[in-house]
C-alpha cells in the first residue's frame, strides 16, 4: 500500500473544500454586484446573464445528485430529477436572494414556470437524448430476438395505454372537474406516458449483472425497442388527436383512423428512407473527414429532421430518434456516438434538471392527486409487469425469466419525462398531473432497479429448455509473450485504419476493439497471448491477409533491431543533467525502512536479487514468488540492469504484484552488474510493476536517478542503518513502517 495514496485523498479534500469556498464567494459577489431588476424590467443582457448563472447551478447541481445517487446504488437520472425539483422555482429558486428579488429560478409565469431561454436548452437536450437513443439502437439484435422481444413490447405497450387511459377517465371528474372520455387528450396523453420504457436504466443494470447477452437482457433490449417505437407512434397520434380536437371542436373514429395512418406512415417512411439512405448520408458526412465535423453535421441533420417533424405535426424527437436509428447500421455510428458523448454529458443532465424543475412539489399535498398519484403508479407498474413478462411464457421462458423480463420492462425515465415536458408544454398536462407523472418516475425507479438485481442474483435458468447459441467462426492466434501480441494489435489498427476501416476501442480494460467500414463489421481482443477474431466467413480471408501483413512488418522491424545499437550512449544519459539538490518526497509513497538493506550478503547479482525479493515477499508484496523472480532474471539475460557510476536496477512487469513496489541494498564490496561502464554495482534497486495495470515505473526510475545524483550516491553509501537510508532517499528524519 503506498504512502501517497492517503496523502493525494487528504490533498483532495482540502482542495475540494477550498474550490468549494471560492466558487460560493465568486457566486456571491456576482449575486451582490448584479441589478436589482424585476423579471418584466430584464433586458436581454440581463437575461442572458441570468441564463449563465442557471446553467452553472444545473450543471454542478445535477452532477452532485447523480452522484449521491450512484453512490446509494441508485439510478443518477433520480438524482438530477430531485435536484431540479430541489432548486426549482417552487422551492428554492425562489428564495430572494441579493440582486435577485424573485431568486435564481424565478417562476416565469403560472402556465409555465422556467423561462423560455432555459426551456429551449431542455428541447434541444431531448433532441440529444432521442437521437442518440436512435444510433445505440441494435437493429441486429432487435431482429434476432424479434418474436419475443416484439410480443413483450407490443403487450406492454398495449396493457399501459388502456389502463392508464381507463385511469384517467375514471378519475377525471374528480382531477379536472369534468367527466371525460376514452380519447380525451388528458386521458391519452397519461395512457401514452405510462407505456414508455426507461432502456437507458435497465441496461445499465444488465451490463453491471453481465446479463447483456443473456436471453432475457437480449429479449428486454429488443422489447424496449419496440416499446420505444410504438411509444413514440402513440406519441404522434396524440398529439394529432390534440391537433384535430382544437381545429374542429370534437374528435370521431375518422379523424383517429387519419391521425394514425398518417403518424405510422410518416414515421414509417422517414425510417424507411432513412435506413435505405444511411449509406449515401454517411458518405456524405465522411467528407467532412474529421471525425468532430463528422459528428457535428449528423447532429445538424437530427435537428433539421427534428425541426421538420415538428412542422408536420409530429414531435421533434421523433425526427431525431428517425435520424439516429438512419445512423445506427453505418461504420460512423460510433464515431458519432464517441464525439457526441461530451454534448451529451452536457445537455442531457440540464434536461432532466429543468423537468425536476417544472414540478409543483406543494400540489402533490393535495389529498385527491396523491391519491391518484399512488393508484396511477400501481396499476402502471402492474401493467408492465404483467403485460411484458405474460407473453414471454409463450416464447421459452419460464416464470422467472417473465418476471426477470417483466421488471426489466418496468423503470420509466428519459422518454417518460419527454412526453410529460411535451403535454404541460402544450397544455395538456397541468401542473398537478405533472407532478403524478414524475412521482411515477421516482417510484418505478426505485422499485426496479433493486428487484431487478435479486431476480437476476439467482443463478437459476429462466428458460423452459436451453438454447444452444449459434456461434459464428471465431479465428485465434497464439504468440509468445503478452507484449508480442500487444506489439501485433497496435500495428493491426493502423493497418486497419489505412485500410479505411473506423476503429473504436469497446474496452480498454478487456482490450476489445471494434472495427467498421460500410457493411463490414469485425470484433477482435487481445486476451493474454491470443488474439481473437469474431467475424462473418466472407471476412475470413481478409482477416488472415490482414494478420500475414503485421507479421511480415514486425519481421523486418525485427531484422532492423539486430543491427547493432549504441545502447551504453542510451543509458549513459539516464545521469545527465540531474539536478544538484532533490526533493525525495515523491519515493517516500513507495519506500519503507523494512524495504531497505544497508549490507547485502549475495555474492553475485543473482544471490542479491534473491535477496531483494524475500525483502518484498517477506513485506507481503508479492503474490507468487517464482513468476516474480523469473521476471526480474529474464529481463536480466535480455539486457543488463547495470547502469554507471556503481548503480544497477534489475526490474520487470509482472501479474505477482498488484502496484509498483521497490526494494534497495547497499552492497559495500559491489559485484558484477555488467555495467555500462564496466564498473561493479554498490547501490542496486529492484522494482517490480504489474503486467497490465497502469503503474508509474519510468517516473519512478526517473525519481530514483534525480536522488541518487553524485551527492545522493555518496551519502547513500555512507549509510549504516535503514533509518538512514530512508533519510537519504527521501529526505525525511522520520523513519516509516509499513
Amino acid at each position: 500500500m503506498l504512502y501517497e495514496s492517503g496523502k493525494e485523498k487528504h490533498m483532495l479534500r482540502k482542495m475540494g473544500k477550498k474550490v468549494s469556498v471560492i466558487l460560493f464567494l465568486c457566486l456571491y459577489t456576482t449575486i451582490v454586484l448584479a441589478n436589482d431588476s424585476t423579471i418584466a424590467g430584464m433586458g436581454i443582457m440581463h437575461r442572458m446573464m441570468l441564463l449563465a448563472l442557471q446553467l452553472g447551478v444545473i450543471l454542478f447541481m445535477a452532477r452532485l445528485g447523480n452522484i449521491f445517487f450512484e453512490k446509494i446504488k441508485m439510478p443518477g437520472v433520480l438524482g438530477e430529477l430531485i435536484a431540479g425539483v430541489l432548486i426549482g422555482p417552487y422551492l428554492l429558486g425562489a428564495v430572494p436572494l441579493p440582486g435577485f428579488p424573485h431568486g435564481l429560478f424565478p417562476l416565469f409565469s403560472l402556465e409555465f414556470p422556467v423561462s423560455p431561454e432555459l426551456y429551449g436548452i431542455c428541447t434541444i437536450a431531448s433532441i440529444v437524448l432521442l437521437f442518440m437513443v436512435g444510433l445505440e439502437t441494435d437493429i441486429k439484435l432487435f431482429l434476432r430476438y424479434s418474436i419475443a422481444g416484439s410480443l413483450v413490447g407490443t403487450s406492454g405497450v398495449i396493457t399501459s395505454f388502456v389502463l392508464g387511459d381507463i385511469m384517467t377517465m375514471i378519475f377525471s371528474k374528480m382531477l379536472f372537474g369534468v367527466p371525460l372520455g376514452f380519447f380525451a387528450p388528458p386521458c391519452l396523453f397519461l395512457g401514452i406516458i405510462s407505456t414508455a420504457t426507461s432502456v437507458g436504466i435497465s441496461a445499465r443494470i444488465l451490463s453491471d449483472e453481465r446479463m447483456l447477452d443473456s436471453p432475457e437482457g437480449v429479449t428486454i433490449l429488443a422489447g424496449a425497442v419496440v416499446d420505444d417505437v410504438l411509444g413514440i407512434i402513440l406519441l404522434a397520434i396524440g398529439l394529432g388527436v390534440i391537433s384535430a380536437s382544437k381545429a374542429s371542436g370534437n374528435v370521431n373514429w375518422a379523424h383517429i383512423g387519419i391521425i394514425a395512418v398518417k403518424a405510422v406512415g410518416i414515421w414509417l417512411a422517414a425510417m424507411v428512407i432513412g435506413l435505405i439512405a444511411s449509406q449515401k448520408i454517411s458518405v456524405l458526412l465522411k467528407w467532412f473527414r474529421d471525425r468532430s465535423s463528422i459528428a457535428i453535421m449528423a447532429f445538424g441533420f437530427a435537428l433539421i429532421l427534428a425541426g421538420l417533424f415538428e412542422e408536420a405535426g409530429l414531435a421533434m424527437i421523433i425526427g431525431a430518434y428517425v435520424m439516429g436509428l438512419s445512423l445506427s447500421k453505418t461504420d460512423i455510428n460510433r464515431v458519432i456516438r464517441e464525439k457526441m458523448n461530451p454534448i451529451y454529458a452536457l445537455f442531457v443532465p440540464v434536461f432532466f434538471t429543468v423537468m425536476g424543475m417544472l414540478v409543483d412539489i406543494r400540489l402533490l399535498a393535495s389529498r385527491e392527486v396523491l391519491l391518484f398519484g399512488a393508484l396511477y403508479t400501481v396499476v402502471a407498474d402492474l401493467a408492465k409487469i404483467v403485460g411484458c413478462g405474460f407473453p414471454a411464457l409463450f416464447c421459452n421462458f419460464n416464470m422467472r425469466g417473465a418476471s426477470r423480463i417483466g421488471f426489466g420492462m418496468l423503470p420509466r425515465g428519459e422518454v417518460t419525462l419527454i412526453i410529460a415536458g411535451i403535454g404541460l408544454s402544450v397544455g395538456v398536462l397541468n401542473p398537478e398531473m405533472f407532478g403524478v407523472v414524475v412521482l411515477m418516475v421516482l417510484v418505478t425507479a426505485l422499485i426496479a432497479p433493486p428487484t431487478l438485481v435479486a431476480l437476476i442474483k439467482n443463478p437459476t435458468s429462466g428458460l423452459r429448455k436451453p438454447v444452444v447459441p449459434k456461434k459464428g467462426p471465431v479465428l485465434s492466434f497464439s504468440f509468445p509473450s503478452f507484449q508480442t501480441a500487444d506489439l501485433l494489435v497496435t500495428k493491426l489498427l493502423g493497418i486497419f485504419e489505412s485500410e479505411g476501416f473506423y476503429v473504436h476501442s469497446l474496452s480498454r480494460s478487456k482490450r476489445i476493439y471494434q472495427l467498421r467500414k460500410d457493411d463490414v463489421v469485425i470484433g477482435f481482443q487481445h486476451r493474454r497471448t491470443d488474439i481473437i477474431f469474431d467475424c462473418s466467413k466472407a471476412e475470413i480471408p481478409f482477416v488472415n491477409t490482414a494478420m500475414y501483413e503485421v507479421l511480415a512488418e514486425l519481421e523486418q522491424t525485427v531484422n532492423e533491431l539486430k543491427k547493432p545499437v549504441d545502447r551504453a550512449a542510451i543509458g549513459r544519459k539516464l545521469q545527465e543533467y540531474l539536478p544538484e539538490t532533490f526533493r525525495g518526497t515523491a519515493l517516500a509513497g513507495y519506500l519503507s525502512k523494512n524495504l531497505l538493506e544497508p549490507k547485502l550478503k549475495g555474492k553475485n547479482k543473482y544471490e542479491i536479487i534473491d535477496e531483494l525479493l524475500n525483502i518484498l515477499d517477506q513485506n507481503g508484496l508479492i503474490k507468487n514468488m517464482d513468476d516474480a523472480r523469473n521476471t526480474v532474471l529474464t529481463r536480466e539475460e535480455s539486457m543488463s540492469t547495470g547502469m554507471q557510476f556503481g548503480i544497477a536496477i534489475p526490474h520487470g512487469r509482472t501479474d505477482a504484484v498488484d502496484q509498483l513496489i521497490c526494494a534497495v541494498g547497499i552492497k559495500p564490496e559491489s559485484v558484477d552488474f555488467k555495467s555500462i561502464d564496466g564498473k561493479p554495482s554498490k547501490i542496486i534497486i529492484l522494482t517490480l510493476s504489474p503486467k497490465k495495470a497502469s503503474a508509474p515505473h519510468m517516473q519512478f526510475m526517473s525519481m530514483v536517478s534525480q536522488a541518487l545524483n553524485e551527492k545522493g550516491r555518496k551519502a547513500l553509501l555512507t549509510c549504516k542503518t535503514p533509518d538512514e537510508m530512508l533519510t537519504v532517499l527521501t529526505g525525511s528524519n522520520a523513519a516509516k513502517s509499513r
